[in-house]
């Protein structure tokens, strides 16, 4: 079970291009004791698309999470100010 809580939400905003998106990801329990990942996308102010990635232990997901993470900072995402 985790016992430290991951939520993480980054932007990427470029007005020149119309670009508003936004990326969150969370690690949280589920109701069989299972570790998830949930991650969320989409336009910033929309409800977005959600794909939930199920582990059977925390580690694997929070190694799944920096990985995700470090491909949307390269692209150019970066934390709300």
């Amino acid at each position: 079970m985790s016992t430290q809580p991951y939520h993480l939400y980054v932007e990427r905003i470029d007005p020149s291009k119309n670009m508003a998106r936004f990326y969150a990801l969370s690690i949280e329990p589920n109701l069989f004791g299972e570790t998830s990942l949930v991650r969320s996308w989409g336009r910033i102010g929309s409800r977005g698309q959600q794909k939930i990635h199920v582990f059977e232990s925390e580690a694997k997901a929070v190694d799944l999470l920096l990985t995700l993470l470090h491909k949307k900072r390269s692209r150019g995402y970066r934390p709300r100010q």
